[in-house]
């Protein structure tokens, strides 16, 4: 088994390309949209913040997910603008994005999950967004995970990634993940994201079983400040390019294995 914290580089994962570019979101001169691309019968999983005034994206990305039948082609995530509290104007701001992204990446708009985080109640730009697209895209690379998690921060001092590899059935299986969150923390995640990758063979209801104990005896016990954000959201997403058939509930050994990875 191989383990790796932040300060080591994040191992590839087979089927999933990342970018980060300056899209003058808020501030100048910093990383602050980021793509995961996946690659096409990607599986994926998500839990998203229990507050009840959740942001305009946590919306779009759940219907997005279940619309796709949990097979996401692409995830987009902003910083520095939470997209929060903003109403009906938020909702199809994040909507827009989805589809130039969609329009740029050739996938549908509901095979796009949006993901964002920085101040509340202030209205996305969406048009520094879409303008930074085509560059976005044509970063895409299988060793842009440290770009990413750099990208995803706000108030952070620190990039926060870590992989993993376990031997399962002979195959390897990496595992790799980025988060951020520094403040607004508690249980129930709080104001974090978190995006995970392997390219196990994994259906998405079996990827759910899996990440909801993952997280609750992990990002559910932290707390910080006691605050509750509205934008937090965890996404496990398997790529399957390990090879193999996709795993069922009678493969209990390799669940558990990976489980506890």
């Amino acid at each position: 088994m191989n383990d790796r914290d932040a300060g080591a580089s994040a191992l590839a994962v087979p089927g999933v390309t990342l970018a980060a570019v300056e899209a003058g979101v808020r501030y100048e001169n910093r990383r602050d949209l980021v793509a995961l691309r996946f690659a096409e019968g990607t599986t994926a999983a998500a839990m998203f913040t229990r507050n009840a005034f959740c942001a305009a994206p946590v919306t779009v990305a759940r219907e997005h997910l279940a619309a796709c039948d949990g097979m996401p082609r692409l995830l987009l995530i902003n910083t520095g603008n939470a997209n929060a509290g903003t109403g009906e104007a938020g909702l199809a701001a994040a909507r827009h994005c989805c589809e130039a992204a969609a329009a740029t990446a050739q996938v549908a708009p509901t095979e796009v999950l949006p993901f964002s985080t920085g101040v509340i109640g202030e209205d996305l730009p969406v048009n520094r967004i879409c303008d930074a697209l085509p560059a976005l895209h044509e970063s895409l690379s299988a060793d842009s995970w440290e770009d990413a998690a750099w990208g995803i921060l706000t108030t952070d001092t620190r990039p926060k990634a870590a992989s993993r590899q376990i031997s399962i059935d002979g195959r390897t299986i990496t595992i790799t993940g980025i988060a951020k969150g520094a403040g607004m923390l508690r249980p129930n995640m709080a104001t974090m994201l978190a995006f995970v990758a392997t390219d196990a063979p994994i259906p998405a209801p079996l990827l759910q079983e899996l990440l909801e104990p993952a997280v609750e005896c992990s990002f559910h016990r932290i707390t910080v400040d006691g605050d509750t954000s509205t934008n937090d959201a965890v996404l496990l997403a398997a790529t399957g390019q390990s090879g193999g058939s996709p795993w069922t509930a009678d493969d209990s050994e390799a669940l558990a294995s990976f489980g506890e990875a």
